[in-house]
């Protein structure tokens, strides 16, 4: 799968211009649509405004993720269970594999148009009014906020660590543990990622600690306004559409 899922597509449109929290909101005002009224014309209105959006934000071809044979392979898998149980089990399989397809792309379309640096000032300023019950919002903003930065470089280590263990001579003196290619990534991938987390602290620590992650100024505009108008019309439109299926 390609890290650009995780990165942000430099390019300019007005879908990249708009607030993180606006990005944010939305798509959590489309997960409880589609979490009480997962019913087909819904999804297909959902996909098609998911599209819209891209569209918009002048995402190239090439931004969508080639996901490896597996993961469709679990899919089929997971479809030819769900035949002996009858056709309706099949369908309900198929909804609800469409319905998690949905969600991870609309977090993709925020990762697609939003530069990692404005995800955590956005989550602190949404989760505000709960500093009231002395909830860290702060804490678990910069939390999130690390842990979507630090997907992306986690991928290109495992990938950097597959392709040199394809690389390394066999002899017959390896030790069973290190004949399972699982094992041997994983152990190597823990060692890079405790390297790499004592490089990140090092470096937000010279720069004035986690505070200054989400002390950056953030805030909606009259685009952002305009921007939730529409997704809650689009929302809207899903449940009227709901009723008259």
């Amino acid at each position: 799968m390609s890290t650009v899922l995780f990165r942000e597509v430099p390019v300019s449109s007005p879908v990249h211009s708009l607030w993180a929290g606006t990005k944010i909101i939305g798509a959590f005002l489309i997960s409880v649509v589609l979490m009480f009224l997962p019913s087909w014309p819904v999804l297909g209105l959902m996909v098609v405004f998911l599209i819209a959006i891209g569209v918009m934000a002048r995402l190239p071809l090439s931004t969508l993720p080639r996901l490896p044979w597996w993961f469709w392979a679990a899919i089929g898998i997971g479809a030819l269970l769900n035949v002996p149980v009858g056709s309706e089990s099949v369908l309900r399989y198929t909804n609800v594999t469409v319905f998690g397809l949905i969600l991870l792309a609309s977090s993709f379309l925020i990762a697609w148009t939003t530069p990692m640096g404005d995800i955590a000032p956005a989550l602190a300023k949404l989760g505000a009014p709960l500093r009231r019950f002395r909830v860290p919002v702060d804490e678990w903003a910069v939390v999130i906020a690390l842990t979507l930065r630090g997907l992306p470089l986690l991928m290109d280590e495992i990938r950097v660590l597959r392709a040199a263990r394809r690389l390394r001579p066999k002899d017959g003196l390896l030790t069973r543990a290190a004949d399972n290619p699982l094992v041997d990534i994983l152990t190597a991938a823990m060692a890079v990622s405790s390297r790499r987390a004592t490089e990140l602290g090092e470096a937000i620590s010279a720069r004035g600690g986690t505070g200054q992650l989400t002390a950056r100024p953030s805030a909606p505009g009259r685009n952002d306004a305009i921007a939730l108008t529409i997704v809650i019309a689009v929302c809207l439109g899903a449940v009227v559409l709901d009723l008259l299926a």
